[in-house]
């Protein structure tokens, strides 16, 4: 293979070469810290590369290869870790200049889960400060880039993690979404990633930002078998983190292959109310009724979400948990804050004890509301966002002639999904007139990742994305 062919080679099939002895973990090690050197300059994907230490734990890997000892699933394999996740050793800036020299001595829990299978983190992926934002700018330096156009955000808050996975910089790393910060950077950078349910994958408290109660962390990729993998590292209970799912998680590659054949899908182009960009929905649309080539059985969803309740519910509490979280910095340096941060965290601090009440009530009902919507059907599928990838700095006010908010009007199709915690992922599904990618969103029952994934798969094995690269790769 080429060199460029080389960097989008699966993670599974990286770990097989390297039990196998085919390749060395150094050298896989090696080729995507030069990858990184070349092609992190255009689009600043990693905000810190640990060269010396991932070439001193690929060497350990090596060791342990040679040794004959029993390899992890993720034995030798570089991957990139999101700049939320505390890594011992490594920096650690949350895209925040309050931590921009901080170097946590131990390893938040996915990211020790991450060693206990063997990975090799090359660094840590770039990520709006605090994972605020559905883009991905912070004050640390330029903002991260789209490979397939420089010029657009490869999304947020996962953007680094999604951009370094479609520009080849490495073949598997981790995101969190707490409003779609996984989906979004899917789906406006081309690759693959699955919000799992909530719980799913133990959060602990002691990470900055405590619970985030619709955040959870999860896996990104080029392929979904390389998903499945990460995501059984990651899953599990944790005693630190009590609303985790209790028990052991389930094997998310077993079945993986079975397909969709008999199941019931419903297809929703805007969830009954919100714009979307015309070209996005006939892209995501045509993706939706391939299902029914495959087996399944598709069908509008007759959905009418109330789409002002959900988003107002969900805000409320997302801009009380920041203002609980990150007050301290609001008093202390202000304008050391990202100025969108700190205009959330004000908006926070002013609501009323009411209003965050009135909000948990509504939670309740919501998530009531969603999952029987959501439990019509196997699967619901929606676009992942009403538009495609835009220029930096140029969040779109308008959509198919309606004025949005701009903030978050791009992207309504994700955060009702974090507020009633389904697993949800966005599947590559094809690309627009200027060549920009589109996702498709596929949403499944609580605790049935397995369900997703087995589709995404599926959709993969119909109309592979992998054969497609940006410029910048």
């Amino acid at each position: 293979m080429s060199e460029r062919e080389d960097a989008f080679n699966p993670a599974w099939r990286w770990r097989e070469m390297i039990a196998a002895k085919e390749v060395s973990p150094v050298e896989v090690t090696e080729f995507y810290l030069r990858r990184i050197e070349a092609l992190n300059p255009q689009l600043n994907a990693y905000l810190t590369v640990a060269a010396d230490r991932a070439l001193a734990g690929a060497k350990t890997a090596e060791d342990a290869v040679a040794q004959g000892v029993d390899l992890g699933p993720l034995h030798g394999v570089p991957m990139g870790v999101k700049d939320l996740t505390e890594t011992g050793g490594i920096r650690t800036t949350n895209g925040s200049l309050f931590y921009k020299d901080y170097v946590p001595e131990r390893d938040e829990l996915t990211a020790a889960r991450l060693r206990g299978a063997g990975a090799v983190i090359l660094g840590k992926t770039n990520t709006p400060e605090f994972g605020h934002s559905a883009t991905t700018e912070n004050m640390l330096g330029e903002p991260c880039r789209n490979p397939w156009d420089t010029e657009r955000s490869p999304g947020g808050s996962s953007g680094g993690t999604a951009a370094g996975l479609a520009a080849g910089m490495h073949p598997l790393a981790t995101g969190s979404d707490g409003g779609g910060s996984i989906r979004i950077p899917a789906s406006m950078s081309g690759v693959y990633g699955i919000k799992p349910t909530q719980g799913r994958v133990a959060r602990p408290y002691y990470a900055p930002g405590g619970w985030r109660p619709f955040s959870c962390n999860g896996p990104m990729s080029n392929t979904v078998r390389d998903s499945a993998i990460l995501l059984g590292v990651m899953a599990g209970y944790d005693a630190s983190d009590p609303p985790s799912i209790p028990g052991p998680s389930p094997d998310f590659t077993a079945g993986l292959d079975d397909g969709v054949a008999g199941l019931r899908i419903g297809w929703s182009a805007d969830l009954g109310s919100v714009p979307v960009d015309p070209e996005v929905r006939r892209i995501a649309e045509s993706a939706a009724l391939a299902f029914g080539d495959l087996g399944a059985h598709v069908e509008e969803a007759a959905l009418n979400i109330d789409h002002e309740r959900v988003f107002n519910t969900w805000e409320t509490i997302w801009l009380s948990d920041m203002a609980a979280n990150y007050g301290r910095y609001y008093e202390q340096r202000p304008d050391d804050l990202t100025p969108s941060l700190r205009e959330q965290i004000a908006r926070g601090l002013a609501f009323r004890g009411t209003d965050i009440s009135l909000a948990l009530r509504e939670l309740e009902w919501l998530r009531f509301e969603i999952k029987e919507a959501v439990g019509r059907y196997d699967l619901l599928l929606t676009p992942t966002m009403a538009t495609a990838a835009f220029p930096i700095g140029q969040r779109p006010a308008v959509i198919d002639g309606q004025a949005v908010e701009p903030w978050w009007g791009f992207t309504p199709f994700s955060y009702p999904i974090n507020l009633s915690g389904h697993p949800a992922a966005s599947i590559p599904c094809g690309f627009t007139s200027e060549g920009l990618p589109v996702g498709l969103h596929v949403i499944g029952q609580h605790a049935d990742e397995a369900a997703v994934l087995r589709a995404s798969a599926a959709f993969e094995q119909a109309r592979p994305w992998a054969g497609r690269r940006p410029p910048v790769s």
